[in-house]
């Protein structure tokens, strides 16, 4: 009998927190942390939300909901944009890949529903754009490390290394269909696999048996943070506009209308962001939502943190006036000093800011 997905991570090791289908760990963080700066590691992400756009008019569609020229898109190339409501507040960064037929949408996890209620909001009568949504019946990997390109040849995926991030193309590896796209939504070298979830179980342990090291969702946890990639309910939410979430590089400052672009663009031309995101480096763990204090003042608040065994990291909004990377700070109890991170655009950012 075939095995499932989940029976295969399990015999590897995986260990699952209450309900979540995706494992937690594989008790090899330390090993997975090291593979990366040669090998590589595999990560399930097939709770993120998928949803397929079809129709003449799905093109222009999205491209009038979020933050990036989607228009520019020619088939087999992909791009990442911000959906932000009215008033530019964030809603999620998504990745669009584009095919002769269909547009895919990989959203932050459980984020599927809500976006799928988002578009039919603006969908009228006379578009022709159909949108469904393909999370349960798909899965997602992603491969992440220096080795990566090494590791696609073996597995015969040729062309891949000379694409640009966001460029895919339709394999068949093992015997199944499956879509790989340059990039893991990181800003780590490595890739990113869609298949059918029937096929998942068969393509994991082939990627394992080739010597990808299996990563759970806490390490994954702590790369997201390192790198500084922002998350609805954390970094993206009603509270922040996506250049304080340093998402520029995301950002048609070119393209027409689109929800939220005037306070976007005015917020660009008068230089108007107010507060901005950062790495930050704790001497001890501290709780998201601590507030953070410079001479008694409450100047930001932590987002996200993790504790590793190097040290404790976070994510932290502070206002722009206070300083920059090196800036030492109060947190509770604990305190940090603000790091640059590789995901967000800094600087872009103080070009438009000087």
């Amino acid at each position: 009998m075939t095995q499932t997905l989940q029976e295969i991570q399990v015999s590897l090791g995986a260990v699952f927190e209450g309900e979540s289908t995706i494992p937690n760990s594989f008790g090899n963080d330390l090993a997975a942390l090291s593979a990366i700066k040669k090998g590589v590691i595999l990560c399930d992400r097939s709770n993120s939300g998928l949803i397929r756009l079809t129709g003449e008019d799905r093109i222009q569609f999205l491209h009038n909901q979020s933050t990036n020229d989607i228009k520019r898109l020619q088939p087999g190339e992909g791009c990442q944009t911000v959906f932000v409501t009215s008033t530019a507040r964030t809603i999620d960064l998504a990745t669009v890949y584009a095919t002769e037929e269909e547009l895919l949408l990989w959203l932050s996890p459980g984020q599927n529903q809500s976006m799928m209620k988002w578009l039919d909001r603006y969908l009228f009568p006379m578009d022709r754009v159909k949108l469904t949504d393909i999370s349960a019946e798909m899965a997602i990997f992603t491969l992440i490390g220096e080795g990566s390109e090494d590791f696609a040849k073996n597995l015969g995926l040729e062309g891949l290394s000379s694409q640009l991030e966001g460029n895919h193309t339709q394999f068949n590896l093992a015997g199944e269909e499956v879509r790989i796209a340059v990039g893991n939504g990181l800003g780590l070298p490595g890739y990113t696999l869609i298949m059918p979830g029937t096929s998942a179980g068969k393509l994991w342990d082939k990627l394992v048996k080739k010597g990808a090291i299996p990563a759970g969702d806490r390490l994954w946890e702590q790369l997201r943070i390192q790198q500084g990639r922002p998350l609805p309910k954390a970094e993206l939410t009603d509270e922040y506009n996506p250049l304080e979430a340093g998402l520029w590089s995301r950002i048609s400052f070119e393209k027409g209308c689109y929800i939220g672009q005037e306070t976007v663009a005015r917020l660009n031309t008068y230089k108007g962001v107010k507060q901005r995101l950062w790495g930050i480096k704790l001497d001890a763990p501290v709780a998201p939502d601590t507030p953070i204090i410079i001479e008694e003042k409450k100047v930001g608040k932590i987002t996200s943190s993790i504790d590793t065994n190097e040290g404790s990291l976070g994510l932290a909004y502070l206002k722009t006036k206070v300083g920059g990377e090196g800036l030492k700070v109060k947190i509770g109890e604990s305190t940090g000093e603000l790091i640059a991170v590789p995901f967000l655009s800094h600087e872009y950012y103080e070009g438009k800011q000087s």
